[in-house]
């Protein structure tokens, strides 16, 4: 069995203990978002996408445990002040880490990857819980990473446009 296949047999796994059922199509549908960085699972997302029009987005993002999606932000485009999204913790722990001054110093909390340290810059975090959610601003800085057993967050936003998304990292290719 392929490491893709694992991935996506150990994300219906995730799903199923969240309580989350999916049609046979939207199984078929799951993505495995390594950004192109040769450290997958330690970095990386898988996901599945509902819906995405220019009006709204609905996805669940499934992490392993400690895996962690690269810092980022959603940019403005075509008029409109980039990517606002909700993230609601159905499953597990993730820690969210963010430009948001409202919430507390992220000094000495979260563990980037190795080596890639010096692009997770985000100052402030916040701990989500099942149950618990938090609005990202546009064009806000972020990163995430699984507690030590996983999670699965659903993300609810404006329209998502992947190829527009700007990383701290500049080894990050999101589409490749």
């Amino acid at each position: 069995m392929s490491t893709r296949q694992q991935a996506i047999e150990q994300t219906r796994d995730y799903l199923q203990q969240a309580s989350i059922q999916l049609t046979e199509a939207e199984q078929q549908q799951i993505e495995i978002a390594t950004f192109g960085l040769p450290d997958y699972p330690i970095s990386g997302l898988q996901l599945l996408t509902y819906i995405n029009t220019p009006r709204y987005c609905a996805k669940e993002l499934v992490l392993f445990p400690r895996q962690t999606c690269p810092e980022h932000l959603h940019p403005p485009f075509d008029g409109t002040p980039g990517k606002q999204e909700t993230f609601r913790c159905r499953w597990g722990e993730v820690w969210l880490f963010v430009d948001d001054d409202s919430l507390p110093s992220s000094a000495g909390i979260g563990q980037p990857p190795e080596g890639a340290e010096q692009w997770y810059t985000a100052g402030n975090y916040i701990l989500l819980r099942p149950g618990e959610q938090y609005t990202i601003a546009p064009n806000t800085r972020h990163w995430f990473q699984a507690g030590e057993h996983g999670a699965v967050v659903s993300e609810f936003s404006s329209e998502s446009r992947d190829d527009l998304d700007v990383f701290t990292d500049p080894r990050v290719n999101r589409l490749g």
